[in-house]
């Protein structure tokens, strides 16, 4: 079983193929194929993670939230 972003890709290629057929073939779930995500951007914040991570190493994940 391949991941959900593989799925994707498999099916773009398929572009010959309609798009129900194609899931058909590789066996995924066209709900999976069609999803895209609402979350937004959280990459400042994951870069201050990792920075204040560095910094401080022997803090866990909880205590660097804290900050």
């Amino acid at each position: 079983m391949a991941t959900p972003a593989v799925s994707r890709e498999v099916v773009a290629i398929l572009d010959g193929m309609s798009e129900r057929r194609a899931c058909a073939t590789i066996s995924a779930d066209r709900s999976s194929v069609r999803y895209g995500s609402r979350r937004p951007d959280d990459a400042p914040v994951r870069e201050r993670l990792h920075e204040l991570a560095h910094a401080r190493r022997r803090f866990g994940y909880l205590r660097l939230h804290v900050f």
